[in-house]
């Protein structure tokens, strides 16, 4: 036997967002799956071990399936189909590709694409039942003919059809369809080709990606050309521009979608809409301008009884007071002081005040394990029902101000149960200057469930104009912080580009396996995060550098913001565990230490205030380290004038 045929076969599942994908990886390959970052980006890659069924002697072999991220095009617009093309660049030996039956016209851009490439694919039209709802009806077998792949129709969430579609990955084969271009970009085509190496995608697919000013192979083909190669093709596509004032790019797409609209209409049909009425109905009022904002305070009203209340508090209170601080903590206490009697310091490490077990365990599964479990479910149940999409494109002109688009409130929203986990989701902001802006904003004003909850029981003890305050300084430093980043960051802003499916009913199946999957990243990623944390505040206090720190610090906390000394130790803590350290200023606050200015200072700065040390560490993961330090080095002096600000100008009235 070859090493050729000893060596799994890679098949990449490639499609437009949101048509199925993960739903179909996780058929395949089962538990079997491992997630990593794809090199030098954030963008997280699935792969897992499948077997693939081949016709004749040859019989079953292994495979390898690679989950990419959604697609609109392979000429990359954003950091994602960047991630996309370049798998298919770096070689597989075939495509699953998953299309929205509902949408066959930008799923048929991305065949033609493939096609265009030279790499096998099969086509699935998946979401067939919600396309029969809306009486679209696709000639299968002719499409399969003029496409000359596997066409094969599922529901992916169903299982319907995914057998059949597994069955013909073995069959997966080169595509005839194509698209005619005028004669000088033919020509041009066939000149750059010239030039090209054997290596990679097909000639013609990289030439008229570089005719199309495809901005992101140029890291590539340095690689791969000489430098005066490289000159020449550049002036064969300058000198091909000045040809056409609309812009070789948008003379290319269009003949794409000439080619595409040809095919469509020897294979589609649609019939007379036979939606669901009351359905439909909910989808138009969730994008009212007027009604779709009762529409989003009502849904925000039930996300925080959920997570902010029942999660955050109730479930919270059960897990930190109850289990973890009646029975499991004070087990675990008496447990290592018999085990390290011989060192105070071993027995410390696990469950001193700064103990892996009393304060990094405790905090990940009895503070933040509850509020994102509830979070994962109220967010998939929001996903699966089609609403976010809806919600995206209400606020998308609102966003537009702070240099973001609609997308930026699935993570907005996501920071108000735990900013961790709302950094990592800013991947799917499209430019790195978009992910930057949100994360800055992230940190700076949207504060954690946990944090909020204790912010919003101060505030209710304090009088109503102390509360507009805060609320208008918060949200002014978030309008203006993000207005300015906008036009201060280099790089574009991408626009929002969205398939607005129909208001479905979520699933049961759909949902836990979602939450399941995101509570796998959260024991993986974040819980270790809580450990390192603890082991480096405990480290600190060990070696006595918490209380230099804290003296240090008393001088800006005490002089600058006329708050007591103590107020030091609960933004030191605050760093570690934002709640916490909200906690300390309302135990000061109770026990009379606080007068209302010195209140809704305090609160103000612990808002604007860095976030936690795992969120911070986030950060770093998913930004980089040089840009998670020009975060701190922006926000904690910040927080800490806004304070000042406030406090001076509330003193001179006062």
């Amino acid at each position: 036997m070859s090493k050729l045929e000893t060596q799994p076969i890679k098949i990449a599942l490639v499609g437009n967002p949101n048509v199925g994908k993960s739903v179909i990886f996780g058929f395949f390959t089962g538990r079997y799956a491992t997630v990593s970052n794809y090199p030098g980006t954030t963008i997280e890659i699935a792969r897992g071990d499948f077997e693939i069924d081949r016709p004749g002697p040859a019989g079953p072999k292994n495979g390898v399936l690679i989950d990419t991220p959604g697609v609109n095009t392979l000429i990359p617009m954003t950091e994602e189909e960047e991630v996309t093309r370049d798998i298919l660049f770096k070689g597989v030996d075939g495509v699953i590709q998953v299309a929205d039956a509902k949408n066959l016209r930008r799923a048929l851009l991305v065949s033609l694409e493939l096609s265009e490439m030279e790499i096998p694919f099969a086509l699935t039209l998946n979401m067939k039942d919600e396309a029969d709802s809306l009486g679209i009806e696709i000639d299968k077998d002719r499409l399969a003919s003029s496409l000359g792949v596997p066409v094969i129709s599922t529901v992916a969430i169903e299982k319907k059809g995914l057998k059949d579609l597994k069955n013909a990955v073995g069959s997966v084969r080169l595509s005839l369809f194509r698209a005619t271009y005028p004669g000088d970009i033919e020509e041009a085509i066939e000149k750059i080709g010239g030039y090209l190496t054997e290596t990679g995608p097909s000639k013609k697919s990289l030439a008229l990606m570089i005719l199309a000013g495809d901005k992101s192979i140029d890291r590539w083909l340095p690689t791969t050309l000489a430098k005066g190669d490289l000159e020449k093709i550049e002036q064969i596509r300058r000198d091909l521009s000045s040809r056409y004032a609309s812009g070789l790019s948008s003379v290319i797409h269009g003949r794409r979608l000439k080619a595409v609209d040809l095919l469509m209409a020897s294979c589609l049909r649609k019939e007379t809409v036979r939606g669901n009425k009351w359905q439909d109905w909910i989808g138009h009022i969730c994008l009212h301008p007027v009604w779709g904002f009762v529409v989003l305070c009502a849904v925000l009203f039930l996300f925080y009884q959920f997570v902010g209340k029942f999660g955050a508090q109730t479930a919270v209170g059960w897990l930190e007071e109850d289990l973890f601080g009646n029975y499991l903590n004070p087990a675990a206490i008496k447990i290592f002081s018999k085990i390290f009697f011989f060192s105070p310091f071993l027995k410390d490490l696990f469950v001193g005040p700064y103990g892996m077990i009393t304060m990094a365990l405790t905090y990940a599964f009895a503070i933040i394990f509850p509020i994102v479990l509830t979070f994962f479910i109220a967010f998939s149940l929001l996903e699966d029902s089609g609403y976010l999409p809806r919600l995206a494109i209400l606020l998308n002109k609102a966003f537009k101000i702070i240099g973001l688009n609609g997308k930026a409130v699935v993570p907005m929203i996501l920071g108000l149960g735990c900013g961790t986990m709302a950094v990592m989701t800013g991947r799917i902001m499209d430019t790195k200057k978009e992910k930057i802006i949100l994360t800055l904003l992230l940190a700076l004003a949207v504060p954690c469930s946990a944090q909020l909850g204790i912010i919003l029981a101060m505030l209710s003890a304090l009088p109503f104009w102390a509360t507009s305050i805060w609320l208008l300084v918060v949200l002014g430093s978030f309008l203006v912080v993000g207005f300015l980043a906008a036009k201060i960051l280099p790089g574009r802003r991408s626009n929002l580009i969205l398939e607005i499916p129909p208001i479905r009913k979520p699933t049961l199946f759909n949902i836990m396996a979602k939450t399941v999957a995101r509570l796998e990243w959260y024991l993986k990623e974040v819980v270790p995060l809580f450990v390192l944390g603890t082991l480096i505040l405990f480290l600190l206090d060990r070696f006595q550098l918490l209380a230099r720190i804290e003296h240090v610090a008393s001088p800006l906390v005490v002089r600058f913001l006329d708050l007591p000394p103590k107020a030091t130790e609960a933004f030191l803590i605050g760093f570690l565990r934002r709640d916490y350290g909200a906690t300390r200023f309302f135990d000061l606050f109770r026990q009379g230490n606080l007068d209302v200015i010195q209140t809704l200072v305090s609160l103000i700065v612990i808002t604007l205030f860095i976030p936690c040390l795992a969120n911070l560490l986030m950060i770093v993961k998913e930004r980089g380290n040089r840009v998670a330090m020009a975060m701190v080095g922006f926000i904690y002096p910040f927080a800490f004038l806004i304070g000042g600000i406030v406090n001076f100008f509330l003193r001179i009235k006062a």
